[in-house]
Parts: structure tokens; sequence; C-alpha cells
């Protein structure tokens, strides 16, 4: 019996990989950097109650609760908290959200900005199960 070939990469099989690699990063970042949905809102909400639902239009407010003050600013593409004076500063280095169901929390100040609404399209599916 003879030994099996060995069997040498070419440089068309790094371009197929390079093609799937290029493919699949193009496509993370069409999720990633989507832009808000149309219709979406920002839904400010303080001690549990819901407050405040802004459009995805520029604006600025700040919120005070248990003794600690946010402030959101919120544009076209979304909203984030440029300064809180909370101790740990998770909301501040949340960054930006800007689709909906994203959201940003305050916990020792007990604010949560979440957007909102933008309802998928009810044709697509995320995923289909055989």
């Amino acid at each position: 019996m003879s030994a099996p070939p060995k069997l040498k990469p070419t440089k068309y099989d790094a371009l197929v990989v390079l093609a799937v690699l290029l493919l699949a990063g193009a496509l993370g970042a069409r999720v990633w950097f989507a832009p808000a949905q149309n219709g979406a809102e920002i839904v400010v909400s303080v001690g549990g109650a819901e407050v405040e639902h802004l459009p995805l239009a520029p604006a600025e407010r700040s919120y005070t609760n248990r003794g600690y003050t946010v402030h959101l600013v919120v544009d076209n593409s979304g909203a984030w908290v440029d300064d809180a004076d909370c101790p740990t500063q998770d909301c501040v280095r949340t960054g930006k959200i800007a689709r909906a169901g994203q959201s940003v929390v305050c916990l020792p100040a007990r604010i949560v900005v979440t957007i909102e609404g933008a309802a998928q399209n009810t044709a697509s599916y995320d995923a289909i199960a055989g």
C-alpha cells in the first residue's frame, strides 16, 4: 500500500478563506452598525416608572433620583449618557445605544434608558430549525 498524497494549501485556498472572512465581517458590521430603526423612541424610567418618551431627535435631558444626576443626550442615531455623578459610571461607559431593545442603566440612580418601538418585520425569520 502506498501512503496517501500530502495535501498542500494553494493560493486559491487562501483566496477562498479571505473571501469568507470578508463576507462574515461585512455581515457582522451591517448588524453591529445598523442605524436606529424608523419609529423607534427613547423611553426613560426613573425609579421603575416611565417618566418620558423621546423621539430620536436632538435633545438633552437631565434626570435626578436618589441624589444622583444623569445627563442624557439624544440625536438622530441613538442616545447615550454623557455625564453622571454616580460612583460606578457604568451608564457613561455603556456608550451609545442605537437599536430597539438596547438600554443604558444607572443602577445607583435607578434610571433606565431604553430604545423601544420599530417593530421588526414579521415576515422575516430570525432562525429556522429543521
